[in-house]
């Protein structure tokens, strides 16, 4: 068994360390996307008329292959961590912003008014009330998110990113090494369902009036990211 995880000297880090450089490249830029998404989804809820145009420019965005994102930013990242979590923390924002927007107006105009009344303002009323209600939406736009940049971090290896699991990838496939191969692919794959497991504990337990399930929409929105 140990055998199975040995790493060949040329990858310069063990199983465990591959894995947790994977997670960082992966998780950084999901964090990264939601701290900006949270204050741009209220701008996009406060002024209905921003919300088109800031979808608008995420799609586009999203729509741009990840590999050609990572090579326009070389030029001005080098072959860096950046120049993969740049482009995933983009990506993020397509998923996140909308969940934000749409968990946020779902919030019923009744209990915004009972949260003026007692006199919370606009961002006490957003981060105490709107947010905590939002909060199934959002966690399932980090679901989605999340499992979608785990898949993408693999194909920084092919401009020469180094650390993640992608590199035992493309190890496996240059030196012929079956094993690095299916060893990366199913750890990308275990990683992705422990992370969406761990997700979906949280929303339990932040969210415990909610129903317990994964729900169709986040798990139709995972394909679609993986499919990147």
């Amino acid at each position: 068994m140990n055998d199975l995880f040995d790493m060949p000297s040329y990858l310069e880090h063990s199983f465990l360390g591959l894995v947790g450089l994977h997670l960082r490249e992966a998780l950084l830029p999901v964090l990264a996307g939601l701290v900006l998404a949270l204050p741009l989804a209220q701008l996009c809820v406060r002024y209905r008329w921003l919300y088109p145009p800031v979808l608008w420019v995420t799609t586009v965005l999203y729509a741009i292959p990840s590999l050609a994102f990572f090579v326009v930013l070389i030029d001005y990242t080098g072959l860096s961590e950046l120049t993969v979590m740049i482009p995933l923390a983009v990506y993020s924002l397509v998923v996140l912003v909308p969940a934000i927007v749409d968990g946020v107006r779902s919030v019923p105009q009744e209990t915004l008014a009972a949260a003026t009344a007692m006199g919370l303002g606009p961002v006490r009323r957003y981060l105490q009330v709107q947010l905590p209600i939002a909060a199934p939406a959002i966690l399932a736009g980090l679901r989605v998110a999340a499992v979608s940049s785990i898949s993408l971090v693999s194909v920084g290896m092919l401009i020469g990113n180094e650390g993640a699991l992608g590199n035992m990838l493309d190890a496996g496939l240059k030196y012929n090494q079956p094993r690095l191969v299916w060893l990366s692919v199913i750890s990308t794959a275990v990683l992705a369902i422990l992370v969406d497991a761990l997700l979906i504990v949280l929303r339990v337990w932040v969210t415990p009036w909610m129903p317990r399930g994964g729900g169709r929409g986040a798990r139709t929105l995972v394909a679609k990211g993986a499919a990147r």
